[in-house]
């Protein structure tokens, strides 16, 4: 490019004759323009023929072919200097992106036999137990054998170090900070948070905007429309109306420049990309512009409850035993939920705290949206919500207590209850609050808890609506319904959960969200974008930056075919020369590249572990 420019000031200073003056141009304009006529031969040559190198070429040759040398060569040379400046946007984007890609390991150390073999990471089977010294990535998810911290900020976009203790699960991306450890993998690198992450990162890119679509489509019948314009305005006045023949070519010369898409084409996928790398850098996946864009438009906010507006870390706050002892209460609640993952069955046995006798258990079956049922030394125990109590027939009551209560009846005889209480997010209030300064006007909390139990968690975080005692389905059931009494056609409804339980809903979802993902491969794949962290206030952050990057894909558009539109008017008047038309397209379009870098930044202002096993309805 800087060759270019050298060869253009050279031929305009160097005196020389009429036949020699287009040697002088032809070779600057070669070195400037060599790509732009190489792809237009070469789509012609494909039957690909009206796209912008073909208006560039044919625009710039006529403007040779009418002693306008330095024009044709400067339209080459600023288009030179646009891809520059896009390929430096692009190179930020793509760096912050990269800094995601450097999750990926390079090999990992795999205990064989009693020695450590070095071995690439899709070589090491689940089971097996990895070496990870001090320094070097994780390279596989797993179960920690030991204690040391861990650096997550790769895929959260959080600097602050993770404590790992024994028995942990640890996921495959982060950077062991402490001492070596040893790590049994729990699953193969094809499945692991990384590959996860690092494929929805390089699909981004395939799954466009309306916006974007709109512009390829546009670009695709407008450029012929253009040279078919151009023609007629070279053409009809002279042939109809007798008109100067090189005037009205040189019109239509200037009208061809003027209409170059160039700047619609480059900058609006580039805000696009910036936008998705910015994001990615604050760890917010965003799986494709056209969740970007739907992003901005969200007006309504459907929540779960356990695990995103509140810790998901139960603890035992009350026992009220009626006809039998606490601590009898508690033994017989602790046996029927010991087999359970779900967080409040485990808070349970953790509140019981003595041994549990698992001989003393028989049959166990899970009860969506209800509870447990449990055969303990022979007699049948429910422990669960009041539709499992009126299920079995036992005359239990409500408790004055806030929070998650569970019921426990054997053999259809009530026998009290357990009131589990859960921490609300220190940031939701915050979050809540936010989203109302980005344009949402109404949020929603569904959960498979209590009544009470709901409204005070949305008292204490602002949340609108409650839906409460819901089972799996009804989540799903209550989102169509919210879907379809949408007051505004255009505005699009988001899912906060956690991508388990929730995929349906996350799917359902104009916008599906999965908070607190790290480590969580069904809510990598179910969600459309991707919280890596604990931060509610990412939320709110994820549609800030979607908000300002449309603004600058809007600002794009507006100022490339406002100023287009004047120069074409002009120009068909006679009151443009080919200088103007040289700004109108590659100038501007310099213009809205650089104007597209600013995306990149959207998340510079400144992000949830979700439930892992859903809201049981266990209240």
């Amino acid at each position: 490019m800087a060759l270019s420019a050298a060869l253009l000031v050279a031929a305009c200073l160097i005196p020389a004759g009429k036949w020699v003056k287009p040697a002088l141009f032809i070779v600057p304009y070669a070195a400037a323009g060599y790509e732009v006529l190489w792809e237009a031969a070469r789509n012609i040559f494909h039957g690909k023929v009206f796209d912008e190198n073909f208006l560039m070429a044919l625009a710039t040759i006529g403007a040779f072919a009418t002693g306008q040398y330095p024009e044709a060569v400067a339209v080459m040379l600023f288009y030179d200097l646009g891809e520059f400046f896009e390929d430096v946007a692009v190179g930020r984007s793509r760096k912050s992106i990269a800094e995601l890609m450097n999750i990926k390991p390079d090999h990992a150390r795999v205990l064989r036999g009693g020695k450590e073999i070095t071995v690439p990471p899709e070589q090491v089977a689940a089971g097996e137990t990895i070496v990870v010294r001090p320094g070097e990535k994780i390279p596989l998810d797993g179960v920690a054998c030991g204690s040391t911290s861990v650096d997550t900020s790769a895929l959260t976009g959080e600097s602050a170090p993770r404590d790992v203790s024994e028995g942990d699960n640890v996921v495959s991306g982060s950077v062991n900070l402490g001492a070596l450890i040893r790590i049994k993998v729990s699953s193969v690198y094809g499945e692991s948070t990384v590959a996860k992450i690092l494929d929805l990162v390089e699909n981004s890119a395939s799954k466009k905007a309306r916006t974007e679509n709109f512009i390829t489509r546009f670009a695709r019948y407008y450029t012929p429309c253009v040279v078919g314009a151009a023609a007629l305005l070279a053409l009809v006045p002279p042939l109809v109306f007798a008109q100067n023949f090189s005037d009205w070519f040189g019109r239509a010369l200037i009208f061809l420049v003027v209409s170059c898409p160039c700047a619609l084409v480059i900058s609006v996928p580039l805000s696009f990309f910036g936008g998705i790398g910015g994001a990615s850098r604050a760890g917010i996946l965003i799986k494709g512009s056209n969740y970007l864009e739907a992003l901005s438009k969200v007006d309504t906010v459907v929540f779960d409850k356990t695990g995103t507006l509140t810790r998901g870390s139960f603890a035992v706050t009350a026992v009220h035993p009626h006809d039998i002892s606490k601590a009898e209460l508690l033994d017989i609640a602790a046996l029927a939920e010991s087999f359970s993952n779900h967080p409040i069955a485990a808070s349970i046995v953790r509140g019981h705290s003595g041994h549990i006798d698992k001989d003393r258990i028989g049959e166990i079956t899970e009860l969506p949206g209800l509870g447990v049922q449990a055969t303990i030394d022979g007699r049948t125990v429910c422990a669960g919500n009041g539709k499992l109590m009126d299920k079995t027939g036992a005359q239990w009551h409500e408790c004055h207590i806030p929070g998650t209560v569970v019921h426990i009846s054997v053999n259809g005889e009530y026998c009290g209850h357990i009131v589990i209480s859960d921490e609300i997010k220190p940031d939701a209030a915050e979050a809540i609050s936010e989203l109302r300064k980005q344009g949402v006007g109404r949020t929603v909390m569904l959960t498979g808890d209590a009544q009470a139990v709901a409204e005070e968690v949305a008292a204490q975080t602002g949340i609108d609506e409650v839906h409460a005692g819901l089972l799996p389905g009804g989540k799903v059931d209550d989102v169509e319904r919210l879907l379809k009494d949408k007051k505004d056609p255009k505005a699009e409804l988001a899912f906060v959960g956690d991508g388990i339980n929730d995929a349906p809903v996350l799917s359902r979802a104009d916008v599906g969200i999965a908070m607190g993902a790290l480590g969580s491969d069904a809510a990598i794949e179910a969600a459309d974008v991707v919280l890596m962290d604990d931060r509610l206030t990412k939320l709110p952050d994820a549609m800030r930056i979607s908000k300002k990057t449309m603004a600058i894909v809007r600002q794009n558009i507006v100022m490339a075919l406002a100023v287009k539109a004047v120069v074409l008017v002009l120009g068909a008047l006679g009151l443009a020369n080919m200088w103007m038309a040289v700004f109108a397209d590659v100038g501007v379009t310099i213009l809205a590249v650089l104007n597209a870098t600013r995306a990149l930044g959207a998340a510079k202002k400144g992000a949830l572990p979700a439930c892992r096993y859903g809201d049981k309805a266990a209240a």
